[in-house]
């Protein structure tokens, strides 16, 4: 029997620094009225979905940059997309800036059941960029000054009759992100990101270079670990910097079924049946077949590049 979900993936085109939180709840929410009348079970927003990419701006006092989190979720601006998501009956996740009660600042996404109850939360892991100004940027990326790296793994929740996880951004560029999702037999990944169209160390990669590079690691994450991946992207000109599109949905084959084809607020919706998975974990990603741990140590001893772990010998 299939188990076939419709998922709506839902771009949303550029916001601005002095736009309202109401402002952009009120796009989000037109656009899962518009995925209700296709019928969808899931939709899936961008990373930090309700600001603009703050992380691009510089504060030496960080405090100033407190607006742009959330206290609690649901909030009293954020309410509304729960309340209507229980109405139509269709479940979602969406990224934000999340403050914890203890002071903990994270770059985190939830996933809400169809009931408008939080199921999961995910923090993201990889945190690019960097702490302090650096003048040798053409722009400035410090997602390493205003959130901490996650605390909370890669989990994998029973959601939508199949195994859900989330990533954010960077994440898609790591295979680990994927593996520990894989592991736990992830179907459906759903990714958020907000990814500047140019490199800001690497002046000659531009949008061709980086979108290559975005398609590359949720086509590989997809087929290595035979998942459904939905990825959402933040995109056009935010208060004059640029943030690439590449909405898409790949296939367990790592096949890109669909892809928006503009910046702009937008829906992507496709039906996917999550039993397409079990082709791929059953030959060759049977990982408990094929898998061998105990050569795969120095994955969790080192962080960085160290010595060879071959014995000294004469050059071939």
């Amino acid at each position: 029997m299939p188990r076939l979900i419709t998922v709506a993936a839902a771009q949303l085109g550029p916001i601005q620094r002095a736009d309202s939180r109401g402002s952009v709840v009120a796009r989000m929410l037109k656009l899962m009225e518009d995925a209700a009348r296709e019928r969808a079970d899931l939709i899936v927003y961008p990373e930090l979905a309700l600001t603009t990419f703050f992380p691009r701006w510089y504060l030496e006092d960080r405090s100033q940059a407190e607006p742009w989190f959330e206290s609690c979720m649901p909030g009293p601006e954020t309410l509304p997309l729960f309340e209507r998501a229980r109405a139509l009956g269709m479940a979602m996740s969406f990224g934000y800036a999340e403050a914890t009660p203890v002071g903990q600042h994270f770059n985190s996404s939830v996933l809400v059941a169809a009931t408008g109850q939080i199921v999961g939360k995910y923090r993201k892991i990889h945190l690019p960029g960097h702490v302090e100004h650096d003048p040798e940027r053409t722009h400035q990326h410090l997602e390493k000054r205003y959130f901490e790296p996650g605390d909370l793994g890669f989990p994998v929740w029973n959601c939508l009759g199949g195994l859900v996880g989330m990533a954010i951004c960077n994440d898609r560029r790591w295979p680990e992100t994927w593996r520990v999702m894989g592991l736990q037999g992830v179907e459906l990944v759903v990714l958020g990101f907000n990814t500047p169209s140019v490199n800001s160390q690497k002046a000659g990669e531009g949008l061709a270079e980086r979108m290559f590079h975005h398609r590359l690691s949720l086509q590989a994450g997809a087929y290595q670990n035979a998942t459904w991946v939905v990825a959402v992207a933040k995109a056009g000109v935010e208060d004059g910097h640029h943030l690439m599109g590449g909405t898409m949905i790949v296939d367990p084959e790592g096949r890109i079924v669909a892809e928006l084809d503009h910046e702009a607020d937008g829906l992507l919706v496709r039906t996917i049946d999550l039993d397409d998975t079990r082709f791929g974990k059953e030959t060759i990603f049977d990982f408990k077949r094929h898998r061998r741990i105990e050569h795969y140590g120095l994955i969790t001893k080192r962080t960085g590049v160290g010595a060879p772990l071959g014995k000294g010998g004469p050059e071939l």
